[in-house]
This record gives C-alpha cells, structure tokens and sequence, in this order.
C-alpha cells in the first residue's frame, strides 16, 4: 500500500471529490495544508464543478490536526505565524469557494481538523467520528480554527470541548451541537448518502447556491486578518517554555 502523503482530485459528473491523506493519522504538515487550500480554491473557479466533496484518506481518522513534527521544530515567532497560518488558509479557501463543500468525516477528528470540518457547508459523519480539541493539552489553544468551530457549535460548545481538551465527544454530540448533519452507521452508509447529496445539489442553479453560501458566511469578512491574529498569537505561545516543555515530553512519550 502506497504510504505517500498527498493532495488529490477527482472531477467527475460536476462533482470534484477532494481527498488529502497523511500515513500519521491524516495529520497535516504545512505543505500539505498549501495544496488543500490551492485546491479548494481552484475547484471554486472550475466552471464544471458544481459541488465539493472534501474527504481525508483511509477508514480510522478523519484528520489528527497539525503535524507534530513540524510542531516541536519550531524555534521563532515568524516560522510559529506561517506554521498557524496553514490551517487558517485552508478555512478561508473554504469560506472563500462560491461551491458548497460537504464535509465527508469518517473517523475521529482533533484540533485543526475540527477546523476543517467546521468548514464545510454540510458535514456528514460516521458514528465513529468523535471529536476533540486538544491544543490546551500541549500548552497552546484552538486560536485559529477557533471562529469556524465556534460559528457551527455555538460559544459555549465550542468553550465546553476547548476547555476539556482531554475528552473526545461522540458524534452525536457533535450532531446535536450543529457540527454534523447527519451522521451514519456505516462508512458504506455514509458514503453513499455523500454522493446521493452531492449529485442533487448538482441540480440547482450554481449561482443560486453561490448566492446563498455569501449569506450563510455573512459576517465572517474579517476572517483574513482575524484568523492571522489568532496565528500570531499561537506562534508566540508554542515558543513559551511551559509549552516546550510540554512538547518534549510528549516527544518522549
């Protein structure tokens, strides 16, 4: 089985099918970050898509988060700014796409994975996609992924899983919070029911949708400058010492 980390996409019937993968967990490294927003955004301006269907690689993990390689070689603030900004690209070509993305979650999801599927304008699941934010964990925060999952689970869901940075929550809860649409059974499940979604909304009108993804992300016109600020800051606080520390001894573990 080829373990190669990639970026990848399938444009077939008016439906392009976006699929990152990373052999650790689906965890994303900067580079691989830059594709997924590059993608994202130029299947926004294909005229032959319609709808995006954003899915990671393999059946256990949707996305780990950040790498945590990339992570614990950070030394300065500028290289913590570029290292953060990767998932805020990614939510902003997401916010950005005039074409509506349906989140394809099929496993567990952490820190800025939960970003991304905040990200999605419709976000199905497995009932084995549990969810967490663990960034508190190794001394930083969920700065930047921060807005987009505050804007899907409400302030105080968002505050419930930032805070308790330890726990997983089911599914279900995520459901119930708004993350999730819909959430499945089965894999076989709920990838069926994904393309089923995908090719009827390829029966309406593209400018109407777009139209309507404007109003569904009004108010987020900042997003560019807040989600660097919030970079800035979680730059400066994995420089800290309480957090090299804390790396380290994960790092060990």
């Amino acid at each position: 089985m080829n373990n190669e980390p990639y970026v990848k996409q399938e444009i077939k019937n008016n439906i392009a099918t976006t699929e990152f993968f990373h052999p650790a967990h689906n965890s994303l490294p900067g580079d691989l970050l830059a594709k997924l927003a590059n993608t994202i955004t130029e299947a926004g301006n294909n005229d032959e898509v319609k709808v995006i269907i954003l899915k990671s690689g393999g059946d256990r993990t949707f996305c780990a988060g950040a790498s945590f390689n990339e992570l614990i070689s950070i030394n300065d603030a500028e290289t913590g700014k570029v290292f953060f900004s990767g998932f805020a690209n990614v939510i902003n070509a997401m916010r950005k796409c005039p074409k509506f993305i349906i989140g394809r979650i099929q496993g567990k999801t952490v820190g800025g994975g939960v970003g991304v599927a905040s990200a999605t304008d419709y976000c199905m699941a497995t009932k084995f996609a549990a969810i967490k934010l663990s960034e508190l964990n190794v001394g930083i925060g969920p700065f930047v992924v921060g807005p987009a999952v505050e804007r899907k689970l409400g302030t105080s869901g968002f505050s419930q899983i930032a805070i308790d940075a330890n726990s997983f929550y089911d599914a279900e809860w995520a459901r119930q919070k708004g993350l999730y649409n819909q959430v499945f059974d089965s894999l076989e499940e709920l990838d069926e029911a994904v393309q089923k979604f995908a090719e009827n909304l390829c029966n309406y009108n593209p400018e109407a949708m777009a139209e309507m993804k404007k109003v569904f992300w009004s108010g987020t016109e900042n997003w560019d400058e807040l989600l660097a600020e919030r970079a800035v800051i979680s730059g400066r606080l994995v420089l800290s010492e309480f957090t090299k520390h804390t790396l380290k001894k994960f790092g060990e573990s």
